[in-house]
């Protein structure tokens, strides 16, 4: 097989054979590409032709940018094993991937475009997703994952609120938006990941031959964990009252705590695919605590919203990625060589990220550190897996 009919399935371009394969690459590549850029503005003095604040511009990229990437590539490809339908390919995804794009165009381009139309073009993918998502999953009557929708559709209203506040001041510049955009993906990695972290680690211990059982799962303490996230969305909303918001987000860490212990992760602690996932989640647990911490230690809200979006954020997409492009195109359930360096790269960007919060003296090194770790990270993934995700499944079968 030669290396143009390998880029080519059956029925068109393997990228377009499974939302995965392209929506991974493009989270990825704009992950590295928007850090690169955000740090050549801010210490080298690359001009960026924005019509918005270069802060909000960076917090909205990563938010609305480069997490829905990811999330569509999950979300369109778990919910073909939830209802059994055929994947989103072809036209169609392609259609959806330059719904994306545009956004991004949009968003770089704004300051030479009326702002009114960078809102239209960039807030279409959400709505999208979230439509066609809801008519699979209503048509295969898989009721339960509906919830998923409702919180794509709440994360479209928190990236109209961010682009209100771009030009308005009273909400904020947009932080308003920014903070309900973390709630609400906070609340979506909650989800996927109390559903998949307990279930792969169990599965691996099966194949091990040791006992699956060990990991205990509850659907009260999902349900819990699940309403704790919900309940600050509010709170959130309101604003003005931070010793609320401060108990809010301990009970919630209390029971997204709880729920992690119980998944046993140490058991797994010699695969790093399973190791990757419970590590994720702790991170929720840590930005939790630090957003309960942050009116009773004055700490900057930077510090908790980096550890939920760098920490959490970026070392749950790249342990999903990298788990579900193996495990979705026939090839053995194992890292690839030099792939645990994606790993040890994104969780050192999200713990230095943090540390250049708490400590402003060190945020010159600590944000060039966790920047050039950041890009690495997501720079190794392309270089490992575009071979693994553009090319044909191993073992035969379509997608």
């Amino acid at each position: 097989m030669n290396d143009t009919t390998s880029l080519r399935h059956d029925n068109g371009p393997v990228l377009l054979a499974f939302a995965f394969r392209s929506f991974f690459l493009l989270t990825a590549l704009y992950a590295a590409g928007l850090v690169a850029a955000w740090v050549a503005f801010l210490f080298g003095g690359l001009p960026l032709p924005l019509g918005v604040n270069p802060v909000q511009w960076h917090a909205h990229e990563l938010l609305f940018g480069m997490m829905p990437a990811a999330i569509a590539g999950f979300l369109l490809t778990a919910m073909c094993n939830w209802t059994g339908a055929s994947p989103l390919k072809g036209g169609g995804l392609l259609a959806l991937i330059l719904l994306w794009t545009a956004g991004r165009a949009a968003m770089w381009l704004s300051g030479w475009l009326p702002l009114w139309l960078v809102a239209a073009i960039d807030l279409a993918f959400l709505p999208a997703m979230a439509a066609y998502v809801a008519r699979v999953l209503l048509r295969h009557g898989n009721y339960r994952n509906l919830v998923l929708v409702a919180l794509l559709s709440l994360l479209t209203g928190a990236n109209l609120l961010m682009h209100l506040g771009f030009s308005r001041p009273w909400l904020g510049g947009g932080r308003l938006g920014e903070v309900l955009a973390l709630d609400l993906i906070a609340t979506l990695m909650v989800v996927i990941g109390g559903r998949i972290t307990p279930a792969f680690t169990a599965n691996w211990l099966r194949m091990q031959g040791k006992d699956p059982t060990q990991v205990r799962r509850s659907e009260a303490l999902d349900r819990a964990a699940f309403w704790s996230m919900v309940a600050i969305l509010p709170v959130d909303l309101a604003m003005p009252f931070p010793v609320l918001t401060s108990l809010m987000a301990l009970f919630a860490a209390l029971v997204n705590g709880w729920r992690l212990h119980a998944w046993r992760g140490w058991k797994a602690s010699g695969e790093p695919l399973i190791w990757i996932l419970h590590f994720a989640m702790a991170w929720i647990v840590v930005a939790l605590l630090l957003k309960a911490m942050t009116p009773w230690l004055a700490l900057s809200p930077s510090v908790w919203m980096h550890a939920m979006g760098a920490g959490a954020g970026g070392t749950l997409i790249l342990g999903v990625m990298t788990r579900v492009a193996v495990g979705h195109t026939g090839r053995p359930m194992r890292l690839p060589r030099l792939a645990i360096w994606i790993y040890i790269a994104v969780i050192t960007a999200g713990a230095v990220r943090v540390i250049a919060a708490f400590v402003p003296q060190l945020a010159y090194p600590a944000l060039t550190v966790s920047a050039v770790a950041w890009v690495v990270a997501f720079l190794l993934f392309v270089l490992i897996y575009w071979p693994i995700l553009s090319r044909p499944r191993a073992d035969g079968r379509p997608g």
